[in-house]
């Protein structure tokens, strides 16, 4: 059975213990990495710069403590590969759904089951709504 390292355990606690929750049911089953939980303003702020996300510091629910959201992947990672992120979602919101959690996925921004409709993809993205 997969489990975080030590590393993405560390970024999963500054997050809201429903996405801890969440992910380490994940994990369980799909092996993945957290890369990004609570980003403080220069976080925020260079990945806005860089082109990575689309807020300025504090308005992304990174920026919230605990952080409403998460950046996950499945792993080991392949950028190339969008249907294994697009399989990982579905996985990620299935598992969400029997929590009864309301999340947003980075590659459906407006929750329409399309995903080819985004300006912005961020497929690793997840978030608690509602």
């Amino acid at each position: 059975m997969p489990e975080f390292s030590v590393r993405s355990e560390g970024i999963l606690l500054t997050c809201d213990p429903k996405l801890q929750v969440l992910f380490l049911e994940v994990v369980k089953t799909f092996d993945c990495t957290v890369v990004s939980g609570h980003r403080d303003e220069d976080k925020q702020n260079s990945l806005l710069h860089r082109g990575l996300s689309k807020l300025r510091w504090p308005h992304s629910l990174h920026n919230r403590e605990p952080s409403l959201a998460v950046d996950v992947y499945p792993y080991p990672i392949d950028w190339q590969d969008r249907e294994r992120f697009h399989y990982f979602a579905g996985f990620v919101m299935g598992a969400a759904d029997g929590f009864k959690y309301k999340i947003r996925w980075g590659g459906d921004w407006n929750k329409d089951w399309q995903v080819r409709d985004n300006v912005f993809d961020d497929l690793g993205h997840f978030e608690l709504i509602g």
